[in-house]
């Protein structure tokens, strides 16, 4: 349905009852005209070139002074559309009614899709050259880096939209690294120097974490009990590669090697070889298996509150298809309490996602 006709104005109006007051008579196109109204056009148009009246060749009412301001602004360089309708409605005539977009881009084809300025790298150059992060890369903890970017939120999504190439998600030594398939540890057989074992707290084995990562599970066990969750025991930490060797070939061994690969790394792709993973148990009157903790108390208390102490549930339900792994609820990731609770705040659930890498559901090979 094609709009209705603006409503002429009353100058135009005016202008059609000029002459004998004859009614008007209906021309081809649905143009209505008066007897002899070509020759009053005609006289008039010559009188007002004699008195230096600028004349709009087939400029009719509102219709014309759009058709001329459009064409002034068409010409005009560098004017955008929003600035180009902005004078065509101050131009238009008193009645109110501002000019619609669409007519303009019909008299101007294509002028919706001006060219956007394209972005540059200043910002990305300016944070890897700020003196500030390329001495906390060099020389400080993970914390002075995350200082130095401006906190952990701001390292986050710089680093996630690319913005610092000069940040590794791929070193070893830092508490954001990225294990997964498709990022092995470099050097693969890589190990962290010190580990500790947590204190107070039940085992099955006597597994030792980064001093960061053991302390946080220190505290995160004493919590969890006086809180009333329960008892929480460590289960296993860090595994050189050797020991992930043996502990992958026990899972081909009993399941094949594709449900093996949904359940266990293979060595030189595990977190646990990083000193940053644990896995914990329900320990209440003597540690279970790891496998029953997601229907705990302990397990319900540790997906709720593991962020408070710097932790993540690295293998979360119904994100296979990004971390190539079965949900696990006692598999503990060590990423720094400034990271867990922007992590935690943003609601996000795998590190790929975090840190924007694509997913990683398959080895190369």
């Amino acid at each position: 349905m094609l709009p209705p006709e603006p409503l002429p104005s009353r100058r135009a109006l005016r202008a059609g009852r000029e002459g004998d007051g004859a009614r008007p008579a209906q021309g081809p196109g649905g143009d209505t005209r008066e007897a002899g109204d070509g020759r009053r056009d005609r006289t008039r148009d010559r009188e007002r070139a004699r008195a230096g009246t600028p004349i709009l060749a087939g400029v009719r009412g509102r219709r014309g002074i759009i058709v001329a301001v459009v064409a002034v602004a068409v010409i005009a360089v560098g004017v955008g559309v929003g600035g180009m309708i902005g004078s065509l409605n101050a131009a238009a005539p008193a009645d109110g009614r501002a000019v619609d977009a669409a007519a303009v881009a019909e008299v101007v084809p294509g002028a919706t899709s001006l060219p956007v300025p394209a972005q540059t790298s200043a910002a990305t150059a300016a944070v890897c050259d700020d003196p500030t992060v390329t001495t906390a890369l060099a020389q400080g903890s993970d914390a002075e880096v995350l200082s130095a970017f401006g906190g952990a939120a701001t390292f986050r999504s710089t680093v996630a939209g690319g913005g610092a190439p000069c940040v590794s998600l791929a070193d070893p030594a830092r508490e954001w690294v990225v294990v997964n398939k498709q990022r092995p540890l470099v050097p693969i057989d890589w190990e962290p120097d010190p580990v500790i074992a947590p204190a107070d707290m039940q085992r099955t084995v006597d597994g030792r974490l980064r001093p960061a990562a053991a302390d946080a599970l220190t505290a995160l066990v004493a919590t969890a009990q006086a809180e009333g969750a329960g008892a929480i025991g460590l289960n296993s930490a860090f595994r050189s590669f050797s020991s992930q060797t043996r502990t992958y070939n026990g899972y081909v061994d009993s399941l094949g090697r594709d449900a093996a690969d949904l359940q266990s790394a293979r060595p030189g792709f595990s977190e646990h070889q990083t000193g940053l993973a644990t896995d914990v148990a329900a320990c209440d009157g003597g540690c279970g298996a790891i496998e029953d903790l997601g229907g705990t108390p302990q397990g319900a208390w540790v997906a709720a509150n593991a962020w408070r102490f710097g932790f993540v549930v690295r293998y979360e339900d119904g994100y296979t298809p990004v971390t190539g792994y079965q949900a696990e609820p006692w598999h503990l990731r060590y990423i720094g309490p400034e990271l867990a609770q922007v992590y935690h705040d943003g609601g996000y659930h795998t590190l790929e996602e975090f840190f924007g890498l694509p997913a990683a559901p398959d080895y190369a090979d």
